[in-house]
Order: C-alpha cells, then sequence, then structure tokens
C-alpha cells in the first residue's frame, strides 16, 4: 500500500532522515521502533509531505510528491501526531466534525462508530478537549483521524504520557482496527508493545533504518532486547 525508496528528510541543512527505503503492506501492522530523535516522526511527517524531502512515495500506486498534505488525507492517509494535539477549546464533537472535514455528508454515522469505539469519549462529548484526560485525549485523536476514513493510519508515539492500563486500552483498539481493515503504521519508544501487536517492524538509528524482520523475530533478538526492550 505505501512504498517508500530512499527517503531523505532536511529541515535546513540538517538531514534527519538518511535514506531509508521500506513497505507497508495492505492490512497489516508495521512498527518503526528506536530512540528518541531517531529519524521516527520526520519519516511520517514525510509521507505526508509536511516537511523537506527527497526520495520516492507511492502510496497505492501512485507518487505522492506533488501532492499536499490535505489532498493525501483525502487520498487515504491519516496521521494520529505525537502528543495527541486535540483542539482543546473545542467539545469532543467539534474535534471530531474537524476530523471529518472532507467527509462532511458521513458525519453523523461515522461519530456513532467513533463512539462506539471509545465510549469514554462518548459519556464526554459535550466536555471540551482540554479537560480530558491523556488517555481521553488519545482516544479522540484517534477518533478524529478515523473520522477520515483513511486506508493507512499512521500513529505517532500513541503511549506516551498515559498510564499502563490505557496503553493496554489504546493497543487494544489498534488491533481492533487492522481486523477492520484498516492498515497501520506505529511509531513507537514502547518497542515491546509495538512488536506485540505488529507483524513487520523496521528498527530506526540516527536516521538510518538499521534492521528488520518480522516483529515477533525481534522481540527474541538479543541486540533488540539489550537497547530497546529492557535487556
Amino acid at each position: 500500500m505505501i512504498k517508500v525508496k530512499d527517503l531523505h528528510v532536511y529541515y535546513g541543512v540538517i538531514e534527519a532522515v538518511k535514506g531509508v527505503s521500506f513497505e507497508v503492506p495492505e492490512g497489516k501492522i508495521i512498527s518503526l521502533i528506536g530512540s528518541n530523535g531517531a529519524g521516527k516522526t520526520s519519516t511520517l511527517n514525510a509521507l505526508l509531505n509536511r516537511v523537506k524531502r527527497k526520495g520516492e512515495v507511492i502510496f497505492s500506486g501512485f507518487h505522492t510528491d506533488k501532492h499536499k498534505t490535505h489532498t493525501l488525507v483525502q487520498h487515504g492517509i491519516a496521521l494520529v501526531p505525537e502528543g495527541r494535539r486535540v483542539f482543546i477549546n473545542l467539545t469532543v464533537e467539534e474535534n471530531l466534525r474537524m476530523g471529518a472535514f472532507n467527509n462532511d455528508e458521513n458525519y453523523e454515522h461515522l461519530k456513532e462508530a467513533m463512539f462506539e469505539l471509545f465510549p469514554r469519549i462518548k459519556e464526554k462529548r459535550h466536555q471540551m478537549g482540554g479537560t480530558l484526560s491523556g488517555g481521553e485525549q488519545q482516544m479522540l485523536a484517534i477518533s478524529r483521524a478515523l473520522m477520515s476514513e483513511p486506508k493507512v493510519l499512521m500513529l505517532d508515539e500513541p503511549s506516551l504520557g498515559l498510564a499502563p492500563k490505557v496503553i493496554g486500552e489504546v493497543f487494544a483498539t489498534i488491533e481492533r482496527l487492522k481486523k477492520e481493515g484498516i492498515t497501520i503504521l506505529l511509531v513507537e519508544q514502547n518497542a515491546f508493545a509495538a512488536l506485540k501487536i505488529s507483524d513487520y517492524a523496521y528498527v530506526m538509528e540516527n536516521g538510518h533504518i538499521v534492521m528488520e524482520d518480522v516483529a515477533a523475530s525481534l522481540v527474541g533478538n538479543d541486540e533488540v532486547r539489550k537497547k530497546y526492550l529492557g535487556g
């Protein structure tokens, strides 16, 4: 579904991503793992043309380099950004409507689907986004992205700052979305949690992909265990 070839990302003269290549097959959960500053977030932003980049990104057979971010969202790529970034001065329902900016005719149906997926945000639907807990904001951020009915959902550090119980709920939801046919590209510092639900994973260091394998095999890899899984 997504093929990335020799991707470079630049911030001025600084090269944050240095020629990475990877694939995200349809219907799979693919993870990018690695320490902070490895280039994972920059890679996600490059797939939506939110940063200066070079290289080839092919999504569902077409080249994305000349498309603006909102056009790529309309074609079926959605991003849940690091830190959630919900609209704190809008209600839960208003946040969801913002996510359906290109899909307004299906808003009511999609909203009810999100309330079924996350009953907790249904209870808070009239509250401002800024009054929600971290876990509830993450549920809202995922729901807002799903309102565009994406083919590929990219999640950037969805477990960041959440309690262990809530992390379990979020990752269970990611697995459910896969079963419903959504392809997932997951960036996550919690490598064990990511690998546990992923089909395949890439390890990034200093802007490079230094290792890749079936996720279950990486869990058993000694080097990965020492660096990213706490030994």
